[in-house]
């Protein structure tokens, strides 16, 4: 009788896949472009080493490959990113079905209350936007179509919070090192998971000027058909035209009826 070939190939783990079908080129790539944001938007070789763990050797034939391609510009010393990366976040807005899905019921709620809303996901410990909308209300910078930010200090990242699993919100804040963002900013780890536990207990949450002073943020989870919260979607406010309760009553409710519909969509 023949004998059938035995496979005896390792299978990749929940935990990730194997190291052996990982492209570390790739992955270094990327290392590199993240290396730079808003506090660091153009840097030496020496500097991206150190930020990514590189050489300074392998740093340099990483850049100099970045900016033949295009992505990265060469001025004297230092190097910095060019417009052509935002092509890696509009192919995600492109081609994912949640923004697509989420933003004429975001234009329908912004302008329904005259303020900004925009929706977002969580990336580990950041939020990143996927959708927005201003009304003609200027709010926040921050919170445009591909912008990231801590998520402990903004609603829509408080509300996500709360909605994971106790184990994976455990390991989040075991490694949370909060920073005051402004003076109003939640530091405190243990004061952080107590305003998470009371935006699950309330379904809502409520952030007043820790991402940037005179903006207050209200954000409910985003569901799917299946009742799994897959983004949050928020409201945003001059805090001098708003207070926190008044925020609740007036934009509450318009809230609760879009993450409704999105429950049907999604």
């Amino acid at each position: 009788m023949q004998q059938q070939p035995i496979d005896d190939e390792p299978e990749a783990s929940e935990d990730g896949p194997l190291k052996r079908d990982l492209v570390a080129g790739l992955e270094k790539g990327l290392q590199v472009i993240e290396a730079f944001d808003q506090e660091r938007s153009r840097l030496t070789i020496a500097e991206v080493a150190q930020l990514t763990g590189l050489t300074r050797a392998a740093a340099r034939r990483y850049l100099i490959t970045l900016t033949h391609l295009g992505y990265m510009r060469h001025d004297n010393k230092t190097f910095s990113l060019t417009p052509m990366v935002l092509r890696l976040g509009q192919s995600y807005l492109h081609s994912a079905r949640l923004p697509r899905i989420v933003q004429p019921l975001l234009y329908r709620l912004a302008y329904s209350l005259g303020e900004a809303a925009s929706c977002g996901v969580l990336d580990h410990d950041q939020l990143v936007c996927v959708a927005a909308v201003s009304a003609g209300q200027l709010v926040s910078t921050t919170l445009q179509p591909g912008t990231r930010v801590p998520a402990y200090c903004t609603a829509n990242g408080r509300i996500l919070l709360a909605n994971l699993a106790p184990a994976q919100l455990d390991a989040i804040l075991a490694r949370a090192q909060p920073e005051a963002i402004t003076a109003h900013t939640i530091t405190d780890v243990e004061r952080l998971g107590l305003e998470i536990a009371r935006a699950r207990a309330q379904g809502y949450a409520l952030v007043d000027q820790e991402l940037e002073l005179g903006l207050r943020t209200m954000a409910v989870p985003v569901r799917n058909f299946r009742g799994e919260v897959v983004a949050a979607m928020n409201i945003s406010v001059h805090a001098a035209r708003m207070k926190l309760e008044d925020m609740v009553e007036r934009c509450l409710p318009a809230m609760l009826k879009i993450q409704v519909e999105l429950g049907a969509l999604l």
